[in-house]
């Protein structure tokens, strides 16, 4: 592999000569082909070949060898193209990739970050960072996954390049007529011969057979071509829908040894399983038909058992769908596939005993962490990574209700009526956090447009995704009990955290707060809905977490806005605007407050350690939410900066709270305390944003005075009965 040195001195005059001569020689060749250049040439030569009146041996062995010698002069032209083609994307690529690796390193050298041969960071000699700072860890982390990225690319392009090149010379006797127009296509073609190999290795059987070693040279090329659709429609139709089924149970469930796998074996699986799954997610998106006639097959399959396979114990057939779900969990499926797969899904589940395909006989799973075990549930991994498709599975398709009463509700029937029933036989529990965590996912999906664990940029509401969350708003809002110690929580925190503006608008009365695309209409809902929401979801420690992150960003951000647009207006009016403003995130704050009350003293379900470790997890939020309103600022870098990190700092100094002195507090003086806490943390807010806009240390503090003071109005503590906050 390349190293960070080979890259940054890299010299690739060189190359761009070999570009150039080779532009030379590829014209020159098409002369001599063609005739381009008015002369004699070889297609002048065949046709004259092909209309003599050849006599004897020679009308059969002359003719056919003079015909062939003209024939080779165009597959030398292709073969000259073929390799001017390659040579010009590798100079073009290689340029960049050098670029790239020259602003990660520049980048590097200013926060006092020495970057290592092999991709990797670490802080430069102590004299030098106890005179400029020492880097942060997330510094090094960001700069070793930059500078790893770009050498994996660059490594990528070399290998493709040179397998192309080696190929267009490995005739000896004749020139090659495969035709290769850039490095793109070229590794298309070696994608497809790689699946191929494949293929036929797995078409000899006894796949359970192959060696760790065999299975990680597999695993490479999976990885190698996850963004390779040719790769992946070669792979997955070559195998057919049944032989895909078959191949991962056979892997991951081998027979002759009960399923059962060693430590090693287990984390190569691991990453096979990852990768397959993106391989078909990515060969779910290509038309063709050949890919059509997998995805019906593979839906036909789903309710089928799968036949045993030589050897394998009782109980070793599961259905197709437990075993395709399993290879669904990461990726993006194609959204027409992924409806009419979960259709079948659930009719199937439906038509069977409850649970009694939860989870399979088979051991399935090898990924990390606690992966999801039922059919159901991988789906709904599949749906956590297409945003599209989930929203039209929950709220916008032909058959949404019926799933969302299935999956979501808590009526008869449903999926959670059946864990209700099975909890007291020690059925639920793991399961059961598993479907909620999945479907979690899914719907978090659905609300914030973007897969739910992408570090991709925020964007703006749609009209569908911000009418479901008044959905979940209302449905949770209104059966608070449905989230009490539910995994859901978590993915409810961050719908609440991206939704903010919604909330806060939707708890300002009459005064509208802009938000990020289309509103949600929380305020529509009425009563205590939004905050019997909030209060039911904030009893998690990373969802408190979000929230607060969220709220105080965003209550920065429009004091900010309103501080910077006061033209015309005198400075009552000014205190008002932001008063009103405040209030809504103070409201917030309170209902954080009573949640978090309610988990560390009376239900006992976190410790106040885990909070503090919570608001420190999610601080994303507080970049997030400001980035998704960056549209609306003429200045929109530095504002960003200081609003996200003032917000950060503000959260964690004013709500971690040291655990020994919080566990000896009364639960009515913990209250108190975090009523000040919020109240210091609006101030926070109103007077760095004030000094911001200019005005006088003075103006700014009587400013944020001002707004600390109002917070007393919207965040009551009831302190008779152990009070409550709203």
């Amino acid at each position: 592999m390349l190293t960070v040195q080979d890259l940054l001195g890299l010299r690739l005059g060189k190359l761009a000569s070999a570009v150039d001569d080779w532009e030379v020689m590829a014209r020159r060749l098409d002369a001599l082909a063609s005739g381009a250049g008015g002369g004699d040439s070889a297609a002048l030569l065949k046709r004259k070949a092909e209309l003599a009146d050849w006599k004897g041996v020679n009308a059969t062995v002359g003719k056919a060898f003079v015909v062939r010698t003209a024939s080779e002069f165009d597959d030398a032209v292709a073969s000259a193209r073929s390799v001017l083609a390659i040579l010009q994307g590798a100079h073009k690529a290689f340029t960049h990739h050098k670029q790239e690796m020259e602003r990660v390193a520049d980048s590097a050298a200013k926060r006092n970050i020495r970057i290592t041969p092999e991709g990797g960071a670490e802080a430069r000699s102590p004299g030098d960072a106890a005179k400029d700072g020492a880097p942060t860890q997330m510094d090094l982390i960001a700069t070793m996954r930059d500078a790893t990225r770009v050498l994996q690319e660059a490594d990528e392009t070399d290998q493709v390049a040179e397998r192309a090149l080696r190929a267009l010379a490995r005739g000896k006797h004749d020139f090659s007529d495969v035709r290769v127009n850039g490095l793109a296509h070229a590794k298309d073609l070696q994608g497809r011969a790689d699946a191929d190999r494949w293929a036929k290795e797995v078409a000899k059987g006894d796949v359970a057979g192959w060696s760790d070693e065999k299975l990680k040279r597999f695993n490479e090329d999976l990885d190698r071509y996850r963004d390779t659709p040719a790769f992946a429609e070669r792979f997955a139709t070559a195998m057919g829908a049944e032989g895909t089924l078959r191949f991962w149970r056979d892997l991951a469930h081998p027979a002759d040894t009960m399923g059962v796998v060693g430590r090693e074996r287990a984390e190569i699986l691991g990453g096979v399983q990852e990768n397959l799954s993106l391989t078909l997610a990515a060969a779910t998106q290509v038309d063709s038909p050949a890919m059509d006639a997998w995805k019906r097959d593979m839906i036909e399959a789903g309710g089928q058992r799968l036949p045993a396979a030589p050897g394998a114990g009782a109980g070793s057939s599961p259905y197709g769908f437990d075993v395709m779900s399993s290879l669904m969990q990461r990726g993006k499926f194609d959204t027409e596939f992924l409806q009419d797969y979960g259709d079948r899904l659930l009719d199937h589940e439906k038509g069977l005993a409850p649970f009694e395909s939860r989870p399979p006989a088979d051991q399935l799973n090898h990924l990390p962490g606690d992966a999801p075990s039922d059919a159901v549930s991988g789906f709904m991994e599949s749906l956590g990574h297409n945003p599209e498709a989930s929203l039209q599975f929950f709220h916008s398709g032909p058959d949404a209700k019926s799933h969302w009463d299935y999956l979501v509700g808590h009526g008869d029937g449903s999926r959670n009526s059946f864990y209700d029933a099975a909890e007291p036989l020690g059925v639920g529990g793991g399961p059961r956090d598993q479907y909620e965590t999945s479907l979690g996912h899914a719907l978090e999906s659905a609300a914030i447009r973007t897969p739910y664990d992408a570090d991709a940029p925020p964007r703006p509401h749609s009209a569908a995704s911000a009418s479901f969350v008044n959905r979940l708003v209302d449905y949770y809002g209104s059966n608070p009990e449905y989230l009490e110690d539910s995994k859901l929580r978590g993915s409810m925190g961050n719908i609440a955290a991206e939704y903010m503006r919604d909330f806060q608008d939707g708890m300002n009365g009459e005064r509208r707060i802009a938000t990020n695309g289309s509103n949600a209409d929380l305020g529509s809902l009425g009563g205590s809905t939004p905050r019997d929401f909030l209060g039911a979801v904030g009893k998690d420690p990373d969802a408190y977490g979000a929230i607060l992150n969220a709220q105080q960003s965003v209550t920065t951000d429009l004091v900010n806005e309103t501080l910077r647009n006061r033209e015309g207006m005198s400075d009552g009016m000014i205190a008002t605007d932001v008063k009103n403003l405040v209030s809504p995130g103070g409201q917030i704050a309170g209902v954080m407050a009573e949640a978090r009350t309610q988990a560390v003293y009376d239900d006992r379900i976190a410790q106040d350690a885990e909070f503090n470790e919570g608001i420190r997890t999610a601080d994303k939020w507080a970049g997030r939410v400001i980035d998704l309103g960056a549209n609306r600022l003429p200045v929109v870098g530095d504002v960003i900066s200081w609003v996200a990190e003032d917000a950060r700092e503000s959260v964690v100094e004013k709500y971690t709270r040291d655990s020994s002195v919080v566990a000896g507090q009364e639960r009515r003086d913990f209250l108190i305390d975090q009523l000040d806490s919020s109240g210091k943390a609006v101030f926070d807010a109103t007077h760095r944003a004030a000094l911001e806009q200019g005005y006088s240390e003075r103006k700014a503090t009587v400013l944020a005075d001002a707004a600390q003071k109002d917070i007393q109005v919207f965040y009551r503590i009831e302190m008779q009965g152990g009070g409550g906050a709203g």
